[in-house]
């Protein structure tokens, strides 16, 4: 590292659960590498979740980049030298938060792209939002990358957002529900997976390589790592 380290800017909230993890681990990862009392120097903005949720269900998506786009000048105006948005969903308008700043976005799927090429996967499965798996804003930016992306068929992506709305996002982690996720990931191993992609911040919270018989891509780690790399260049 050379000089002081660059400022982390969060845009957390969604929801708050997951973005504590973001938190928790940009600080962890920087008194790592640079030990003693070392800690991350971020700046955190969390929306109400209830707000992006309600446009979410609408389909009002530009309303919600704009919003998120209002508070990521927040963020810049504040200090930050780089943004990451702290969700794998609102990456839908992740273009429209960059366009209305003058830092760099670090792009989730493009950090955990890299991440799942560097093992050598090709063919990985994808777990997230009924958002996520179905529209193709995050299954095409992984496919840039060369990768082949498989999806859980509808029932079982119903029940993997389920749990994430009705249970994750809520802090209720039940055993109930990590053998239901087990169960999606060995059928997405099945089908043909060589890996799985955690594709929802909240996922981390219930399932971990434990839960997997292929390697698992943590998003939030692999983020929070990106973020950190970047901020001590």
């Amino acid at each position: 590292m050379t000089g002081v380290p660059r400022v982390i800017g969060m845009l957390g909230g969604m929801s708050w659960e997951s973005s504590a993890l973001y938190y928790r681990l940009a600080n962890e990862l920087v008194r790592e590498r640079l030990g003693g009392l070392h800690s991350a120097r971020c700046l955190l903005a969390s929306v109400d979740f209830a707000d992006i949720e309600e446009l979410q269900a609408a389909g009002r998506w530009d309303e919600a980049g704009q919003l998120l786009a209002e508070v990521a000048k927040g963020l810049e105006a504040g200090g930050a030298d780089l943004l990451l948005l702290c969700t794998n969903t609102m990456h839908k308008v992740a273009d429209q938060v960059q366009a209305a700043i003058g830092i760099p976005l670090l792009h989730l799927a493009d950090a955990t792209a890299e991440a799942v090429r560097r093992a050598g996967l090709p063919t990985v499965g994808l777990l997230g939002t009924a958002f996520t798996m179905e529209q193709d804003f995050y299954r095409d930016r992984l496919a840039g990358h060369g990768l082949t992306v498989l999806v859980p068929p509808a029932d079982d992506r119903a029940e993997v957002h389920r749990i994430i709305y009705d249970e994750l996002c809520l802090g209720t982690v039940r055993e109930e529900s990590r053998q239901i996720y087990r169960d999606v990931i060995a059928r997405l191993a099945d089908a043909g997976a060589e890996g799985v992609i955690l594709g929802c911040t909240e996922i981390e919270l219930l399932v971990s390589a434990a839960d997997s018989p292929v390697p698992v891509f943590s998003t939030t780690r692999l983020h929070v790592e990106a973020a950190v790399d970047a901020a001590l260049l």
